[in-house]
């Protein structure tokens, strides 16, 4: 239970520091570009990295800890840190390939499934 709490509670924190990081992104530079958003993501994912090596390898975190930075703070501050990793991951492993179809399908079917949600939206809305 320690384990979940840890979670919820870093995805809480992780969610709203995104929320207020774009809201403070969107009145210094407009919404001409979701600026927030595409920064947070590089910001996260720059993160993810950080974690895997010093809470994941060099600091003693122990799974509550680990998960509360990665999987609750950098998975609600954004997803695309997860994303980001699991490419890492898989090109580590030799993977290349299966990272390669990975990130392609991922970006594509992810932007289809939007408009695809939108679309039916609108249809029954």
């Amino acid at each position: 239970m320690n384990t979940i709490l840890s979670i919820a509670a870093g995805g809480a924190l992780g969610a709203v520091s995104r929320y207020g990081f774009n809201a403070g992104i969107l009145r210094a530079m407009g919404n001409n570009f979701p600026w927030g958003i595409f920064l947070a993501n590089v910001i996260g994912c720059f993160l993810m990295g950080l974690a895997a090596v010093y809470v994941m390898e060099k600091m003693p975190a122990n799974d509550v800890t680990r998960l509360f930075i990665t999987t609750g703070f950098l998975g609600g501050f954004t997803t695309f840190s997860a994303f980001a990793f699991d490419t890492l991951k898989l090109v580590q492993s030799g993977q290349t390939s299966s990272a390669i179809i990975y990130v392609m399908a991922s970006v594509t079917l992810s932007i289809v499934a939007v408009f695809a949600g939108f679309a039916t939206a609108r249809v029954f809305a």
